[in-house]
């Protein structure tokens, strides 16, 4: 298909001041820019004097942690605030590769019973994902969790010589097979049995691939500090570019957070060392990761049986009121197999049951097989909003694209986007040549994805018309086809346009 879009302010992704052409598409590439307004195509768009930028880039997302790449392939929700390429397999957690066929890593997030799992390598699920009508580009990361967890089982214990040669030859080859890198959740139960020395002498695995280290931090709260140095420590070690998942300053550790930053500043190598953050005040949690680390476990019949131990309810109540969460506010996301829970607070279910706050926190988890994800309201905004602008952030939602119904949507799988655009433009924090490049072709050098993030001659056409006067998301364009449109009221999504399965070039 040939497309022709005409009278369109360019911000081509890598920080020039805005211009007016045409671009022609052919196939799937940008094969020319300039004055084309009388060339012939099958397809022409009327810019109208709007700008014309690269597609967005996601780099930390959970729609495969829930498993709506299979329950709901198309990814509207990314689509539509103009997100063309979205990177899963965080915190320690991927769909690949997998021993023994199952998805045991990604059952907190998600109802593993919906999908049928045809594939073992990282290349077999690759496959596997290029037969789904995919709404979005996808590529992912290798979860450490995912392959330590397979081999060492549920217990708490360093690895033998010979499991770490077993886990070295099936990362590389996972990154032999287009991972993008490898991922560590070190504040999860199956992540947290990982010393330091075991991150990084596997971290030192893909050092020569070009892959990118991605961490969810061992402590995002009281800890931090001590959590990003060890970060930092890994980084300097490996020398392998490495992101901080979903860094945040949570209410009431907003110091600690702050001297991380200042240490990440003064000890790390600014075009390596990166970290991700959203522009929203709301983190989602695993229901039992708001447990004591006593408490948690990955096998959840354990975990079942350590709750009926006399006194432990007790004793979990202190400890929760301690760490501030606010029970009551806790807000349910979504409850497998128990819809009705979806959008209640504790304190709701809690009158509904006619028990006490902590008794209703307990039956949520376990008549959802602790599966259940909650919103908290635990993050400091004004203190935030000043770090979307550093020069070491990425912007990413953090966020998944469920079908209608099954997941409470929050503003991060929706508006994260155009969100940030708006902070940015409106309050003059930066330009708009800038604040694209960051969402374009910033993370795809960063991740090496050398065909996408900007608009060139050559380049895939992924890209996204913005209003010149609000900067909202007017067209979407992916792989050269038009992915949404506007209509009356609202727009629409053309459900034949697939995006690509990405796999990263191990150098």
């Amino acid at each position: 298909m040939s497309l022709l879009i005409k009278g369109v302010q360019i911000v081509d992704g890598e920080g020039r001041v805005p211009y007016k052409a045409d671009v022609l598409v052919q196939k799937n590439i940008i094969s020319a820019i300039g004055n084309l307004k009388y060339k012939e195509t099958e397809k022409v768009i009327e810019g109208l004097g709007n700008y014309l930028v690269p597609g967005f880039i996601d780099v930390d997302t959970d729609s495969d942690h829930y498993l709506h790449l299979f329950t709901n392939p198309r990814q509207n929700d990314f689509a539509n605030q103009g997100v063309t390429t979205i990177i899963g397999g965080h915190c320690g957690s991927s769909l690949a590769p997998l021993i023994y066929g199952d998805l045991e890593s990604v059952q907190k997030w998600g109802d593993v019973s919906q999908v049928n799992v045809n594939w073992h390598t990282m290349d077999e699920l690759l496959s596997s994902l290029r037969r789904l009508p995919l709404g979005v580009n996808f590529g992912t990361l290798v979860g450490h969790g995912t392959i330590r967890q397979a081999i060492a089982g549920e217990s708490n214990r360093e690895l033998t010589e010979q499991e770490f040669k077993i886990f070295e030859k099936m990362l590389l080859q996972a990154m032999e097979d287009g991972a993008f890198g490898m991922s560590t959740g070190l504040g999860y139960t199956h992540g947290s049995s990982a010393s330091e020395k075991e991150a990084k002498r596997l971290v030192g695995v893909i050092k020569n691939t070009g892959g990118v280290y991605s961490t969810h931090l061992r402590n995002q709260k009281d800890g931090v500090i001590e959590a990003v140095q060890e970060t930092v420590r890994t980084a300097n070690y490996t020398g392998v570019k490495t992101l901080i998942s979903h860094f945040r300053p949570i209410i009431g550790s907003e110091e600690q957070f702050k001297k991380s930053v200042e240490f990440i500043r003064a000890n790390s190598a600014q075009d390596g060392f990166r970290f991700d953050i959203y522009p929203h005040d709301t983190s989602i949690y695993s229901i039992a990761t708001l447990l004591p680390s006593w408490v948690q476990r990955d096998d959840v019949e354990l975990m079942a049986e350590e709750l009926n131990k006399p006194d432990v309810l007790e004793k979990i109540e202190k400890e929760i009121q301690s760490s501030r969460i606010d029970l009551a506010n806790v807000q349910i996301a979504n409850a497998p197999r128990n819809g009705y829970l979806v959008g209640k607070t504790m304190a709701q279910v809690a009158d509904n049951l006619e028990t006490s706050l902590i008794e209703s926190f307990i039956k949520v988890m376990t008549i959802t097989n602790f599966r259940a994800n909650v919103f908290i309201k635990d993050i400091n905004f004004e203190v935030l909003t000043k770090m979307l602008f550093d020069e070491r952030a990425f912007i990413a939602s953090n966020g998944n694209s469920p079908a209608p119904g099954e997941f409470l949507k929050h503003e991060r799988s929706t508006n994260t986007f155009p969100k940030f655009l708006g902070m940015a433009l409106k309050n003059d924090m930066t330009s708009l040549p800038e604040a694209i490049k960051k969402i374009t072709s910033a993370p795809a050098r960063y991740f090496e994805i050398p065909d996408r993030g900007v608009i060139k001659e050559g380049k895939v056409a992924d890209m996204v018309i913005l209003s010149k006067d609000n900067y909202e998301v007017k067209e979407v364009i992916l792989g050269g086809q038009i992915r949404l449109t506007p209509t009356d009221g609202g727009k629409t999504s053309n459900g034949l346009v697939k995006g690509d399965v990405l796999k990263h070039k191990a150098l």
